[in-house]
Order: structure tokens, then C-alpha cells, then sequence
């Protein structure tokens, strides 16, 4: 079920109040799921306009989404794992939305929140039972240095992004994050098996 809801950002969905939790509900009875059978979530976050400089945005992202993992603690039952990608680059940005560095820095918050359970501190342990934290973990890694292709080829170009802000990806932009997350989804040791076994 598509949770993603446009304008919604991680100082939003950081709040239990924030109309895009009953927009989720609303999906999700739609599609027939109920709350305890959501099991797996793929989450991607990022704030508006963000002005503050290193470390400071990426440990405001990275808080946001610890309560965010308290709340989908809390409203999904039999949560177990939590796949966390940060944002695609954004050096093309045409407004101050979320250009670089803050896209890049995001990931920096995502390897922050592992860390914190890895250590079990910041109120994200992982154990079993309901309503516990769920298991963190990487997801596909979406960022790459525009046209300087990573190890893997990825690259982003301007086309690759929305004429209209330069910030959030076009067409060509959003098969390139599809195809990721569906390889990442087929390939990855703890995915393969319960995605393809769907």
C-alpha cells in the first residue's frame, strides 16, 4: 500500500496529530489490510526548507524519524522491519525545498538511527513481542554525485528531475528510484524471501 502523500514531511508524520496517519488508515482499508497485518515498511523522508547547517538538520531528521518508529510501533502491532532509504540528489534544485547538501545528509540520519538501535540507546531497541521498535535496516541507497557515476553507474541528470523545482525526480527520475527499490527488494538476504514470496 502506498503511504506516500505529497507536502507530508518528516516534521509532520513525526506527529501522531498529522492528518497524512488517518490518509495511511484510509489506504490501507481500501486496499483490505488491517494494522496487524502491516509487517514491513519502506520509508524515505525529508523536511521543507531545511536552513540548518551540519550535523544539526541531519540530527532533526534523524529524531523525527525515531518517533516516527514509536508511532508505527504503536499503530502497527505486528511491525517487524523498516527499510530506510534517504533522498536522491538534489544539485539541480531550483528552490530551497530540500537542495544539497541537506539530500545528502540525510543519509547520515538513517545511519544514525541504525547505529542507535544497533547500540539499543535513543528508545529504539529491537525485541521481539508487539509493539516493540521494528528491525531497522537500509534500504536501496539513492544518491548519487549528478552525473559522476557511483560504482554501481548510477547517475542523476537534470532530466532526471522535475523542470519545476529540480527536486523531485520526473518520470525517468521514477523508474530509476522503481527499479532500485524493486531490485533491492528481490536481491537483498532478509527482502527476497517474503517479497517473492508474495
Amino acid at each position: 500500500v502506498d503511504g506516500a502523500q505529497g507536502g507530508q514531511t518528516a516534521a509532520l508524520w513525526s506527529s501522531p496529530a498529522c492528518p497524512c496517519w488517518a490518509t495511511l488508515d484510509a489506504r490501507l482499508a481500501a486496499a483490505g489490510i488491517s494494522a496487524k497485518q502491516v509487517s514491513v515498511v519502506w520509508l524515505k523522508h525529508a523536511d521543507a526548507s531545511p536552513i540548518a547547517g551540519w550535523p544539526v538538520y541531519a540530527q532533526t531528521l534523524r529524531n523525527e524519524m525515531a518517533t516516527m518508529m514509536s508511532l508505527l510501533a504503536a499503530r502497527f502491532p505486528k511491525l517487524r522491519m523498516v527499510y530506510l532509504s534517504s533522498r536522491i540528489y538534489a544539485g539541480y534544485a531550483t528552490s530551497a525545498l530540500n537542495p544539497e547538501p541537506y539530500a545528502f545528509e540525510g543519509a547520515f540520519s538513517v545511519r544514525w538511527l541504525i547505529e542507535d538501535q544497533m547500540r539499543g540507546t535513543g528508545g529504539l531497541a529491537y525485541g521481539p513481542g508487539d509493539n516493540t521498535i521494528a528491525w531497522l535496516a537500509w534500504g536501496p541507497y539513492l544518491w548519487a554525485d549528478g552525473t559522476t557515476p557511483r560504482s554501481d553507474g548510477l547517475t542523476w541528470t537534470c532530466s532526471d528531475l522535475s523542470s519545476s523545482d529540480g527536486t523531485h525526480p520526473s518520470a525517468s527520475g521514477q523508474q530509476k528510484v522503481a527499479q532500485m527499490l524493486l531490485t533491492f527488494f528481490q536481491t537483498d538476504s532478509t527482502a527476497r524471501a517474503w517479497y517473492l514470496a508474495r
